[in-house]
């Protein structure tokens, strides 16, 4: 049997995968077992943020292979807690808890939002409000604080406790004092690359003061320098309570975060909870090599860079409406999504979908020269 034969044989099908098999590569640029060379334009769904067999990146997690692996949590290791005051003096946080995905992520979010109101306001102060088109993880409880109902079907009863409402219902939250917290997306990414506007936003975290209900932001796609700021939400100006973070923060290894702020740096307490590979020093020192480079003048091209994919596209044939920010980037094309990811595929570029739109999501590092053969194979796949 071949590897396709052989995964349809022995994996678990939740994946529709295409007949490509990629071997090797080097930043932007990938080959499958033919040699056919592919430009990568979603960074397995914004995770490899300088690209694939990134050398800096490989020194740093090789280096560390080489003195641990692996450490339990009941004894410290460097990495963890570097990478821990990287995070707090980068953001302003003060706490962090590491996990290994953003699904794990959010659920230390949404649990330390019920610890804290539990204890400041009551057990009875726990309902989460999250936003219509969200998308918060696969669990049973992030399915739940996810506001797309075809994710629920088949899998209820969920977790209880939540709430989905319109972006602009939010101050007509019945009975705000049973909500703990709102969680949101400042740019829904799996519900099409939906940036919220901020006036949404800032009329949330308003409400949000206003109620003694905390704020935690989502930042598990659009974080690590992916929207041309180091956080999505440090484009509107608002200053979350908790904030969720993983894909491109270790660059290709499972690294959830879960950042807090010092109103509720103290909520987690021994053993209310954790993880036995969150923290872990290889994972840790591949994030290191990551937000170490994710500077002013990286940033300043990222958002360099996406300005031209939405020039690029805006007025393209075939071409309806471009949304996101940054590189992160969802164009609705009066050609189904779908058929163009394939025919670019056919062509050598890999990239994505968020419902009907082709969704973009490039190396941070992309160089320019790569960007724009990509850009115009895309433009030919869109009409």
């Amino acid at each position: 049997m071949n590897i396709q034969e052989r995964d349809k044989k022995y994996v678990a099908g939740t994946y529709n995968r295409f007949p490509v098999e990629i071997v090797s590569g080097s930043g932007s640029i990938v080959y499958d077992t033919s040699g056919k060379r592919y430009i990568d334009m979603g960074s397995g769904i914004g995770v490899t943020a300088f690209g694939v067999a990134d050398p800096i990146w490989q020194q740093a997690v090789t280096r560390q292979i080489g003195l641990v692996q692996h450490m339990s949590n009941l004894y410290y290791t460097e990495p963890c807690v570097s990478l821990a005051e990287m995070l707090c003096n980068r953001t302003g946080m003060s706490k962090v808890f590491f996990s290994n995905s953003g699904a794990e992520a959010n659920e230390c979010a949404i649990k330390v939002a019920r610890k804290y109101q539990a204890e400041h306001r009551g057990p009875e102060c726990s309902t989460i409000v999250t936003l219509k088109n969200s998308f918060h993880g696969r669990t049973l409880t992030t399915l739940a604080a996810t506001g797309q109902e075809h994710y629920h079907e088949l899998f209820n009863p969920l977790t209880p406790g939540f709430l989905s409402v319109e972006p602009d219902y939010i101050p007509d939250i019945p009975d705000p004092s049973r909500v703990a917290a709102i969680l949101i997306e400042c740019i829904q990414g799996e519900g099409g690359v939906i940036p919220l506007s901020r006036d949404t936003v800032r009329r949330i975290a308003d409400y949000a003061a206003a109620n003694d209900i905390l704020l935690m932001v989502d930042e598990v796609q659009t974080g690590n320098g992916r929207t041309g700021a180091l956080y999505a939400y440090m484009n509107y100006g608002i200053s979350p309570d908790v904030v969720s973070t993983a894909k491109g923060l270790a660059g290709g290894l499972p690294l959830g975060a879960t950042l807090l702020s010092e109103k509720v740096s103290g909520t987690l307490g021994f053993g209310d909870h954790g993880s036995t590979f969150g923290g872990n020093p290889v994972s840790c020192a591949a994030a290191l090599s990551v937000l170490s480079r994710i500077d002013d003048s990286l940033l300043a091209s990222v958002r360099e860079k996406g300005q031209y994919l939405m020039q690029t596209f805006e007025n393209a044939p075939g071409v309806e409406s471009v949304s996101g920010m940054g590189l992160m980037i969802g164009i609705k094309c009066s050609r189904n999504a779908g058929d163009i990811v394939r025919a670019a595929l056919s062509k050598g570029v890999l990239c994505l979908t968020a419902k009907d739109r082709v969704r973009l999501l490039p190396a941070l590092n992309i160089p320019m020269d790569v960007l724009k053969e990509a850009a115009g194979i895309l433009k030919e796949c869109m009409v």
